[in-house]
């Protein structure tokens, strides 16, 4: 695999207008029509720079029905797209919503998503449960996981899950330990990790000895990777960053997504961009690889999980 092969595209940012990030000056009102085809064509160019990988998911906004429809146009059998159930949105694109998605990790919700989710065959490769975790019990509810392995076995797809929190750690052991049939039913494991949670680190040598695909989301921790005074306790990460970017004559961004390729084996690194800019941008990172040392001095700017995800509930939608 050639290390601009490890980028992939994550489209929440293009399917809707407001995501869990660090506040940024609003952009000028535009019509929904206007940014769905802002979102086409950033998928145009990201085809366009050799993106092949394509994450998605009904919680999206209409993203996954912006992949079902520009995938239509297609004929390329490199195209791998993932997308994921559980998640519902019903913001209904209204940027005062109090309530953007409902999450239900339920066989009646995960039916329900699949209907439309077959719609992206034969370019989807992997079906995930979208933000699974211990509380939710869908490890453990027996009619969900069976359909999962129909799904798998009928359309020859891998099955996933996404993970979230502090606690997201757990919940990946508990899903290597999910069997049907005998066999292990998640081959697929999307997991937040960047140079503020590294928790990943621990067990990802479990999972590239079990042939498991390890795609990365949240490179850069929802914009906190970029230097901001309402973060003064990464002001050292700060200074690192920019000193790395200068060292590479490269963005901080391509840097933090660097260090997710160069300190773990991964399958894919999600960029988040929500502008053909910023794509760019984060394309950057096929450039260069970080050398040894500064890979050992990123992996000292690691804080405690609990305090990463406490900062992280704390940011709003925007």
């Amino acid at each position: 695999m050639k290390q601009s092969d490890k980028i992939g595209l994550g489209t929440a940012a293009i399917g809707r207008p407001q995501y869990i990030k660090i506040k940024q000056k609003s952009d000028e009102e535009v019509s929904l029509e206007a940014f769905k085809q802002k979102g086409i064509n950033l998928l145009n160019k990201a085809y366009a720079q050799g993106v092949r990988y394509f994450d998605t998911a009904p919680g999206y906004g209409f993203a996954e029905k912006l992949l079902i429809d520009w995938t239509a146009n297609k004929n390329d059998d490199e195209i791998e797209i993932a997308t994921k159930w559980g998640y519902t949105y019903v913001a209904n694109f209204d940027p005062n919503a109090k309530t953007h998605e409902v999450k239900e990790h339920s066989l009646q919700k995960l039916n329900e998503q699949w209907i439309q989710s077959k719609r992206l065959l034969p370019y989807l490769s992997t079906y995930q449960i979208h933000s699974a975790t211990l509380e939710t019990g869908v490890l453990d509810n027996e009619e969900v996981l069976q359909r999962l392995f129909e799904l798998k076995n009928k359309h020859g797809i891998l099955i996933g899950i996404t993970s979230t929190g502090s606690d997201q750690l757990s919940t990946i052991k508990k899903a290597l330990d999910v069997e049907i049939n005998g066999s292990q039913i998640f081959d697929v494991f999307q997991v937040t990790y960047n140079i503020f949670d590294q928790s990943l680190a621990s067990i990802i040598d479990k999972l590239s000895k079990q042939k498991k695909r390890t795609v990365i989301k949240e490179a850069l921790a929802n914009g906190r990777v970029f230097p901001n005074e309402n973060y003064p306790n990464y002001s050292k990460a700060y200074k690192r960053l920019n000193d790395l970017s200068e060292k590479y004559q490269t963005g901080v961004d391509a840097i933090a997504l660097r260090f997710c390729m160069d300190s773990i084996p991964v399958y894919k690194v999600l960029s988040g961009a929500s502008n053909e800019q910023h794509l760019i941008d984060n394309l950057k990172v096929s450039d260069f690889e970080l050398e040894k040392s500064d890979v050992l001095d990123l992996k000292k700017l690691s804080i405690d999980p609990k305090l990463y995800w406490n900062e992280r509930k704390k940011l709003g939608w925007s």
